[in-house]
């Protein structure tokens, strides 16, 4: 069955027109635009139900997020949005989204299902303290793929963890994959997409946003204060993205990761 026979049976429309836009690893991503006016942005690839299992949850937590309008294994449409250029306000309103985002509580760290970045498996599942979680879920899982130096490092730096993380921090609802790409602007505010959410460190979001890049401000304003020691924990948030990086595009992320390392003291 096509897309457009798909999306046309899901909605109970006609559609008029359909053109691609910019997706990622895990989705194919077009903009349809209906018969007598409306918009709709389609979804398909094989986790994309997870991603609007997802949505729900943070649009549930108060979080602004593309309403989900259809759901089903292999295809979601979602509201379309349309993009603006950023300002002040739009980096204000990014820094609230997070943190109201970061407002919703899990029980413990994790989340129910497991997703992926592409080919790269991100396992999730509950664990009772927050360093634990880190280790076996977010650095561990990249120990057979790295280069032996890096995995031997990473290795020592999942021991320490329990003295480098606080042991049970507030399990906080994750974006879990925010950067600039992720953040939709729109008039004068900015909406999540894409998340690979979880429970967690709310810094977790936060470093992933200052990997590549220094969001202007405002951004912080939006946000507001973060507990003591945060840039001590910021690289070993960082190491998960960066090795993510490290294992679908190879050799050109070593020194990012390898810097981290050293940020973090192994």
């Amino acid at each position: 069955m096509s897309l457009q026979t798909q999306v046309e049976a899901a909605l109970g429309r006609r559609v008029a027109r359909m053109a691609p836009l910019h997706g990622g690893d895990l989705s194919d991503v077009a903009r349809v635009e209906l018969e007598g006016g409306g918009q709709v942005v389609a979804k398909t690839g094989p986790m994309v139900d997870c991603e609007a299992r997802m949505l729900r949850t943070m649009q549930e937590a108060g979080a602004p997020v593309p309403e989900v309008l259809y759901a089903e294994q292999g295809l979601i449409l979602l509201d379309y949005l349309e993009e603006t250029p950023p300002g002040p306000e739009n980096w204000r309103a990014l820094g609230a989204a997070l943190a109201q985002l970061h407002e919703a509580e899990g029980e413990s760290y994790g989340w129910a299902e497991d997703y992926a970045f592409g080919p790269v498996e991100i396992r999730n599942g509950f664990q009772d303290t927050w360093p634990a979680f880190w280790a076996d879920h977010r650095l561990r899982p990249f120990l057979d793929a790295a280069p032996r130096e890096i995995a031997a490092r990473l290795d020592t730096l999942c021991a320490r963890l329990p003295k480098l993380l606080p042991d049970r921090p507030r399990p906080a609802l994750l974006h879990g994959d925010i950067w600039t790409g992720n953040a939709l602007f729109s008039g004068d505010t900015a909406y999540l997409i894409d998340p690979a959410s979880y429970y967690g460190d709310g810094e977790v979001d936060l470093a992933m946003l200052h990997l590549f890049g220094q969001p202007p401000a405002e951004f912080a304003k939006g946000y507001g204060a973060l507990r003591d020691g945060h840039e001590r924990r910021q690289p070993i948030y960082q190491l998960f993205p960066a090795l993510v990086h490290l294992r679908l595009f190879g050799a050109g992320y070593h020194g990012l990761v390898t810097r981290l390392l050293d940020r973090a003291g192994v």
